[in-house]
């Protein structure tokens, strides 16, 4: 199961980033000297560094520039570790973090920690509200080579925190050999999937991860297919607005009601989670799966002839708008070599070679304008994951959505599962997740 999905699930949810601007300054430059002026020959660990058991990596203190990364990423971050090091003359370790967001902030407090993280974008507030994290000195021409949706994401109070190289989102997969055009709307594609059930081609409508505790990042874009519908309001300048929480506007409550709608028909269950939502595509059992990009490489293995389209619309309202996850470099605010690490993360990451071989590990879609359109060239699905999320917007990296996704997610399965209407429970919902705001 995906990582965001399943963190979406439990109350871990968002973070954040940390400290002041520098969005149009021109890159530092790095020193290629030692302590005592001498030049360094250039060393990295060729491999990366992996802790034993759940512990953090330990910092080596005679290395110039320490990443952290998680197992998926590491062989390509370190080549271009390797690259760095040799170009400047400097030491490089990259080191495998099983739990990189609470590691880092725990390390950095000690003075142990990496000098640049790897991680999602909506860690960003937790991070900058703990003073983890400096802003980045990406000037404003090398961000412009950037969708602007993921240069988006990486501003907290307007500012830059991060070198964005993935976007992803969900959308609509369905099997091509059962149902040659995907549905443009929710009812369309109930009387199909129904119609299937009824034929014996199906057993279910639609696989979409619910459970019985919810999930809040599937169920947003529900809400979000009606204008004044979704999770928190938008100030004036883009940001969300924690202080105004909307998960019970009237607009989010016809959301809600058409996963009550749903849930009565059959069509969303609180049976469906991260254990068997995959599976119920994969075996044919059903024609249709909300899902990411994380789903296609089980439905390759499987044999399922998929396609990917946008999500569908909702009657009265519009389509159905996902978040967008954008996945970036972090500089810490306490790095060893401040300098060091802005020359690695804004004068590397936003190369082309970088980005497409960080696509190669999770064939997300590239943040690099130029990587995208190289790669959609040739993989259709990369191309389709994009369209399906162009109208998204980044989720939320504010440290109050941490509140939200145990009370939203519960809500919306209580909802699914016919346990109590759609304003009763959220209603409910928007009480306690503005009750744990104020508590922080």
């Amino acid at each position: 199961m995906h990582k965001r999905a399943l963190g979406a699930a439990a109350v871990t949810g968002v973070a954040a980033l940390a400290l002041s601007a520098c969005g149009g300054s021109s890159p530092t430059t790095p020193s290629d000297t030692g302590a005592a002026g001498t030049s360094k020959a250039a060393t990295t660990t060729g491999t990366p560094e992996t802790p034993s058991g759940t512990a953090a990596p330990v910092r080596d203190a005679n290395v110039d520039l320490v990443i952290w990364t998680d197992a998926d990423r590491s062989a390509a971050v370190q080549k271009y570790a390797d690259q760095f090091a040799a170009e400047n003359g400097v030491t490089v370790k990259v080191q495998i973090s099983t739990d990189t967001r609470a590691q880092f902030k725990d390390a950095t407090k000690v003075g142990k920690g990496p000098d640049v993280i790897v991680g999602a974008h909506d860690w960003l507030g937790e991070l900058v509200q703990n003073s983890t994290v400096a802003p980045v000195n990406l000037s404003s021409d090398v961000a412009a080579k950037f969708l602007p949706k993921a240069i988006e994401a990486t501003k907290f109070n307007g500012q830059s925190y991060g070198v964005p190289y993935a976007v992803e989102n969900i959308g609509l997969m369905y099997n091509k050999d059962l149902v040659p055009n995907p549905p443009k709307t929710m009812d369309e594609l109930v009387a199909t999937g129904e119609k299937l059930v009824k034929e014996g081609k199906a057993k279910q409508v639609l696989s979409q991860f619910v459970s019985k505790v919810g999930n809040a990042y599937f169920a947003y874009p529900y809400l979000s297919a009606f204008p004044e519908g979704g999770i928190f309001a938008i100030k004036p300048n883009g940001d969300y607005d924690p202080n105004k929480v909307i998960v019970n506007t009237p607009d989010s409550i016809k959301g809600g009601d058409v996963l009550a709608e749903l849930g009565k028909k059959k069509v969303l269950s609180t049976n469906v989670d991260d254990t068997n939502q995959d599976a119920l595509f994969d075996t044919k059992a059903t024609p249709f799966m909300i899902s990411g990009p994380w789903s296609v490489a089980k439905a390759k293995e499987a044999g399922v002839n998929y396609g990917i389209a946008p999500l569908p619309s909702l009657t009265g309202g519009g389509a159905m708008r996902p978040f967008l996850g954008v996945q970036m470099f972090y500089v810490s605010s306490k790095a060893k070599n401040a300098a060091l690490a802005q020359e690695f993360v804004t004068n590397y990451i936003p190369r082309k070679d970088v980005q497409l071989a960080l696509f190669e590990v999770g064939k997300r879609p590239p943040a690099l304008k130029e990587a995208y359109a190289e790669v959609a060239a040739s993989d259709p699905d990369v191309k389709a994951w994009y369209e399906a999320g162009i109208d998204g917007s980044p989720m939320p990296n504010i440290p109050a959505m941490n509140s939200v996704w145990g009370p939203f997610g519960q809500a919306t399965a209580d909802i699914i599962a016919g346990k109590a209407g759609a304003k009763e429970r959220l209603d409910a919902a928007a009480k306690e997740i503005t009750a744990n705001i104020a508590k922080g």
